[in-house]
């Protein structure tokens, strides 16, 4: 996008959510040890990403299920796993879905961790520290993958304080909808949805507000040329801007990038 395009923000703009992405944080991985008997534990969801055509699934041992049915803290010690799958593709390179309409799952990718142990996490700045929890990622062959942006673990899940930085927290207590929230339609609406914008690509008059409503249960945030920063967006709430110039404008989800989409202002 060019970056002497002016653009007319319809909406107050989360100022906090902007410095948490400047902050660099030494995050503490190390300290969390490959699952090796994650499978051991509950499959407790599943979840299909669109952005990066992938198949999850989530484990966690049956003392944190047992916990939250109680109503009771997640416990110390508790180990939550995703196993990250590659999608199966069709000849034109999207997911194959199965009877149920989820995609089906092939190569194994990697794995993400996420470990909660008292005391751990009191070298972080409150604005950005997720409680007791640490994050690591693993590659396919169980080995830290060096590449991966834990930071952004920390980001994702910050928002959610209120139910123990766990994103699948109703998944684990037994009450998630299958569903996301109803997507909403209109002029200039957008929704993300089953992490994806939609629709990907909006046309607008020059000035005409375009809202985004989140109807996924992990919270996103709209970004324009990796400049301009929307609030964090959880389940069901939305954010509105215009922009008065004509052109096309890229943007992207500020916690996961990979989900993308196009504004056309004629």
């Amino acid at each position: 996008m060019n970056s002497k395009k002016s653009i007319a923000i319809a909406a107050a703009l989360g100022g906090v959510a902007g410095l948490a992405l400047a902050i660099q944080v030494r995050a503490g991985g190390d300290k969390v040890a490959f699952p090796e008997n994650y499978a051991a534990g509950i499959l407790y969801g599943t979840v299909d990403r669109y952005d990066t055509k992938q198949y999850r699934e989530q484990y966690v041992m049956p003392a944190a299920i047992e916990a939250v049915h109680k109503g009771q803290p997640i416990p110390s010690g508790t180990v939550i796993t995703m196993v990250e799958y590659k999608a199966q593709l069709d000849a034109e390179g999207n997911p194959v879905k199965d009877a149920n309409g989820h995609f089906v799952k092939g190569e194994l990718n990697g794995y993400a961790v996420m470990e909660k142990r008292t005391g751990w996490g009191a070298e972080y700045p409150d604005n950005i520290r997720n409680g007791e929890w640490e994050y690591q990622s693993f590659t396919a062959d169980k080995k830290v993958n060096d590449k991966a942006n834990l930071n952004a673990c920390f980001q994702c899940h910050k928002p959610h304080a209120g139910q123990d930085f766990v994103i699948s927290f109703a998944s684990l207590r037994g009450t998630a909808s299958t569903q996301t929230a109803p997507p909403p339609s209109g002029p200039g609406v957008v929704s993300i949805a089953s992490f994806r914008f939609g629709p990907e690509q909006v046309t607008v008059a020059a000035g005409q507000p375009i809202t985004w409503v989140n109807t996924d249960a992990s919270p996103h945030q709209i970004a324009i040329a990796g400049k301009q920063l929307t609030a964090i967006l959880l389940k069901g709430q939305s954010v509105s801007l215009a922009i008065a110039e004509p052109g096309t404008y890229d943007y992207f989800c500020g916690l996961h990038p990979s989900i993308k989409g196009k504004i056309e202002v004629k």
